[in-house]
């Protein structure tokens, strides 16, 4: 039996330093919530008054309705104005009076409500031309968008992305942290940081805010003994992973900064280092190497060799309405996320569309000679060797045929082709294969992803696949 109440020893509160109990939380919580709501009275807002015009105008709006209809029992009950209003009708009829007093009120409404939007729309966006109404309808659109895993690295990424956040603010870019060449290489091996190169990109990518500020992130040094090469979006990253002690810590600062539209996160914490074996039996240790291989590439790996996902890619993936792997490098972009084995496990555990999407040219020292099917089987033999059978990404975008010209002339000569796609032997291995002019319609200097054909391709096919969802169910 247990004691009786009045022999149970009190309960104590914890000694531990900075213990606060569950009481003291929600005393603290009431606090604050009555605060914030006194300094609705402070001078200054330029709202309240507005508000105090919107509530005359309301008052006086249901008067003349009520002088208009009639309605003796309300507007005589107000004994203050019961002898004003009997004079007024006398020398008015009621049918002018009501209307009258009906419209002031009306005026004192919109007068009201209007101002106070643009108190409200100048503090919130004060250099923007949108309407408030039109920019909380946009921003209601973008918050109920598909979730979208974007997996991959490089240019390609940032391009999908940009894109893509006109149609959905729910993104979570995994991007791959093995490059070791240009400005990320050198801070990589001088500071001993994970390489911040293609993170900066999916940031400023995502970035909602002003675009002299994303311009800044993205601004690179010409000159200068120790900046030349290195841009200030790097040197940021950098110097806030030295500050907050990792990457992902630095990338959630970077993020609040550039107002960034969904989240982007590293494919593992780990210091990642790439290796290749060539057709030729040599191996080749570094990204940057890779991309330059002389003999084609039969086997990549890292070192670590297991590395491991970080638990908000996990989340992500878990969470994901569709999940997409490219545009970008195949072996140096692509592949190194499929070298995280928790990414793979989590990916393969998703129900939700997976969907490849493929370069338009083929890349020297890379792809060589690959079309969409050789991709695809690149893909697969990286998940093989994980001991991962099954495919993970059953659907592919590709390139419609890209039309002879000067432009295609100029790839070929530095030795790119286009990557063509074998529609029917892909459906007859059990793919399903769309195809779309990706590239734009806007002649350009370069053969690349444009980000609005991009993203409308990949919409189209993720509603594609919920209206067969729906029809099967």
């Amino acid at each position: 039996m247990g004691l009786p109440a009045s022999s149970r020893p009190p309960r104590r509160r914890s000694s531990r330093p900075g213990w606060i109990g569950r009481g003291d939380l929600r005393q603290r919580d009431l606090m604050s919530r009555s605060r914030r709501a006194v300094r609705w009275l402070q001078p200054g807002l330029v709202v309240k008054r507005w508000v105090v015009t919107s509530g005359l105008g309301l008052l006086l709006a249901l008067l003349g309705g009520a002088v208009w209809l009639d309605l003796k029992p309300i507007y005589w009950s107000l004994e203050s104005i019961n002898w004003l209003l009997k004079n007024i009708t006398t020398v008015m009829p009621r049918g002018i009076t009501g209307p009258v007093v009906l419209v002031v009120g009306g005026g004192l409404i919109w007068l009201g409500q209007s101002r106070s939007f643009s108190s409200i729309q100048q503090a919130l966006a004060p250099e923007k031309d949108t309407v408030l109404v039109d920019a909380l309808l946009a921003q209601g659109k973008l918050n109920r968008g598909p979730n979208i895993v974007a997996i991959g690295g490089g240019t390609g990424l940032s391009t999908l992305l940009s894109g893509l956040k006109r149609y959905s603010s729910n993104l979570t870019a995994i991007v791959t942290v093995a490059d070791d060449g240009g400005s990320s290489g050198v801070l990589r091996r001088e500071l001993g940081v994970q390489p911040p190169g293609d993170i900066r990109n999916c940031l400023a990518a995502l970035s909602t805010e002003e675009p002299l500020l994303t311009r800044l992130f993205q601004y690179r040094f010409k000159a200068g003994s120790g900046l030349e090469g290195h841009s200030f979006g790097n040197l940021f990253l950098s110097a806030l992973s030295a500050i907050t002690g990792s990457l992902e810590s630095a990338i959630t600062a970077s993020s609040r900064v550039l107002a960034v539209q969904g989240q982007v996160v590293p494919a593992t914490n780990a210091d990642v280092r790439l290796w290749a074996e060539l057709e030729n039996g040599e191996r080749i240790e570094g990204e940057s190497r890779i991309g330059q291989a002389k003999s084609p590439i039969v086997r990549l790996g890292c070192i670590p060799e297991r590395p491991p996902a970080l638990p908000r890619a996990l989340e992500a993936i878990a969470h994901a309405d569709l999940i997409l792997l490219g545009p970008g490098s195949l072996y140096t972009s692509l592949l190194p996320n499929l070298l995280v084995p928790e990414l793979v496990e989590a990916i393969r555990r998703s129900k939700a569309p997976r969907l490849y999407i493929c370069n338009l040219m083929t890349q020297p020292g890379e792809t060589d000679g690959l079309d969409v099917q050789g991709h695809l089987r690149a893909i697969e033999a990286q998940l093989a060797s994980l001991g991962v059978g099954e495919r993970l990404f059953t659907a592919v975008l590709a390139q419609e045929v890209l039309a002879h010209g000067p432009l295609v002339e100029n790839y070929r000569l530095r030795g790119a082709e286009p990557v063509l796609c074998g529609t029917r032997q892909l459906k007859a291995d059990g793919y399903d294969v769309m195809l779309a002019p990706l590239q734009g319609a806007r002649p350009s200097a370069t053969l690349r992803h444009d980000p609005r054909s991009v993203a409308l391709a990949v919409m189209r096919f993720y509603r594609r696949q919920c209206r067969d969802k729906r029809q099967k169910s």
